[in-house]
C-alpha cells in the first residue's frame, strides 16, 4: 500500500507529499464582496523579509503546492507573514484569523480516534 500511494508521503529530499486532484474547499458565511476584514492589504516588510517571502513562494511553486494566479484572478482571503527564529530560519505562514471567524464548521469532521477504536474493539467477535 506504502509502495502505491508513495507520492502522498515525504520521502527523502522531498519535504511534502502530494495528492493530485483533492482541491480544500472552504465554505464562507459571507458572499462577496467580503467584508474589510478579509481583504487586507500585505503587511509591511523590510526589503530582506520580502527577499525571503519571495524564496518560500518560489519553493513552493517548484513543488507544486501552490500555483500563480491570473492578472484577472482575485485572491482576498490571507496575507503572507513571515516567521524569522533567531538562528536565522524562516517559515511562511498565512494570517487566517479573519478567514476562521467568516468559515462555515465542517459537518462531516474526522471522527475522534478513541470513538474509532472502541467501536472497532467493539466489533471484533
Amino acid at each position: 500500500m506504502l509502495r502505491k500511494n508513495r507520492p502522498a508521503f515525504a520521502i527523502g529530499e522531498e519535504p511534502l507529499g502530494k495528492i493530485k486532484g483533492h482541491d480544500i474547499e472552504l465554505y464562507l458565511e459571507r458572499e462577496r464582496p467580503y467584508p474589510r476584514m478579509l481583504r487586507r492589504p500585505p503587511y509591511q516588510a523590510s526589503l530582506e523579509a520580502r527577499k525571503e517571502i519571495e524564496k518560500h513562494i518560489n519553493e513552493r511553486l517548484d513543488m507544486d503546492v501552490i500555483r500563480k494566479i491570473g492578472h484577472n484572478e482575485i485572491v482576498e482571503l490571507t496575507t503572507p507573514v513571515l516567521i524569522t527564529w533567531h538562528d536565522g530560519k524562516s517559515r511562511l505562514c498565512g494570517d487566517f484569523i479573519a478567514l476562521n471567524k467568516y468559515t462555515k464548521a465542517d459537518r462531516y469532521c474526522q471522527p475522534v480516534t478513541q470513538n474509532q477504536s472502541t467501536s472497532m474493539t467493539a466489533k471484533i467477535p
